[in-house]
This record gives C-alpha cells, structure tokens and sequence, in this order.
C-alpha cells in the first residue's frame, strides 16, 4: 500500500556493496510515493545501450571503481532539475566533495535532506551476498540467486536475471575499500548535521523495509515546504 507523501521528501541511501540499497531504495521510494534514482543501475543501462557516458565508465566499474566527479556530478544535477516533488538516492553521494556539492545544489533551492540512511552489515555477510547476487536487465531488480524461480527469471517482471558482471570478489573487495575511504566520511558528515539513520541491514528485508518507514515517516508530518 502506497502512503501519499504529505510533503516532498528527500531522501540518500548510503552503505557499502550489497548492503541493500537498491532492495530498500525501491521499496522507500514505492512506500512514500518518491522518484527513486540508483546511480550504480543508471551506469550498468548506459553501459549496455552503448552510450558515450557508459564506454567511459565501463573501465572504471570493471576494475571496482567510482566514477569521477566530473562524470557524475553532471547526471546527479540533471536529474535533480528534472525532479518536482520529493526523491530516493541510492549510492549518491558516494565522496565528501559530492555531499557538498548536493547540500549546496539543495540549498540553493531553499531546501535540505530530510534523511540519511546509513545500511550496515559486516564484511562477512557482504561478502556472501555478492557472491548470490543476481539482477534483472529489465527492471533493475536485485536479490538472491535463491529468490529466482527455476525458470531463472526476475520474481518482479520476469525478466531475464543473473550475475551482475561486476560482482566478482575481488572487485568487490576494491569497492567495498573505497566505500571505507571514499563514503565513510560522507556518513560521518552527515551524522555530525543530524541527518544519518543508521539500520542494521543484516535483518530480514521486510524488518529492514518497515524500520525505515517508521524512522523516516515522523518528517512527513513537519510543516511543507
């Protein structure tokens, strides 16, 4: 069931690889009525149809890496403009340099982050997420290999899904390090502004779905924008 937002709210997913953001960016984004963006599966479409933007970030991903800020401030910002009403970030920002750069482009609008999540789980249970994780090339859903029903197909719109290409460990090794070096700091900066959420995301997907409803749910009710 859909809750009508009562104001726009604006929203960032932070957490290192399979930690879940996609799973509980969707469902946030569904729950409260929000635009949803993930930058990881924007890049990995941009990829696939061959675009300019996704020939220059194929190498990068392939070796575990994070897009530069040159590459990906300009989408972020594009995205934004094309945004009225409230959204989910997922994976945005992932640096200092572009926390700072969505707190100034948000205040420049009169307006700030009502919420940040932080997901968190051990190396461990990361580690073996990634090695079952599967995605839909259709609608981007991500999950278990164990969620597919025999026929390999998505439990969301039947598409075809599988291994991500990027999902190897020793890839995730080096994305889960830049997570460490890179994003740390954003949750830190955040956690200093009032901002973060932090949530165990090792629970069960729904237990971590109705926590966050119930963190985020009380900043509907501020007065609107």
């Amino acid at each position: 069931m859909t809750a009508p937002a009562v104001r726009p709210l604006r929203v960032v997913l932070l957490g290192p690889p399979a930690s879940g953001k996609g799973t509980q960016g969707r469902r946030l984004a569904q729950g409260l009525g929000l635009a949803y963006l993930s930058t990881g599966a924007l890049l990995r479409e941009q990829m696939e149809q061959g675009t300019e933007l996704g020939k220059k970030a194929e190498p990068i991903l392939a070796r575990g890496g994070y897009l530069p800020d040159e590459l990906m401030l300009p989408i972020l910002a594009e995205w934004l403009d094309r945004q009225n009403d409230g959204w989910v970030l997922d994976g945005f920002p992932r640096s200092l340099p572009q926390a700072k750069f969505l707190d100034a482009t948000l205040a420049g609008r009169g307006s700030e982050l009502d919420a940040v999540v932080s997901l968190e789980a051990p190396f461990s249970v990361l580690l073996s997420r990634i090695r079952d994780r599967v995605e839909c090339a259709d609608c981007r859903w991500t999950g278990q290999g164990e969620q597919l029903a025999d026929t390999g197909k998505c439990p969301v719109c039947e598409g075809a899904a599988g291994p991500r290409a990027d999902d190897s460990e020793e890839n995730f090794r080096s994305r889960h390090s830049e997570f460490i070096s890179l994003t740390q700091p954003v949750i830190d900066h955040y956690r200093k502004l009032g901002h973060l959420i932090p949530c165990d995301a090792t629970a069960p997907q729904d237990d971590v779905a109705a926590r966050l409803l119930d963190a985020i749910l009380p900043s509907r009710l501020d007065t609107p924008d």
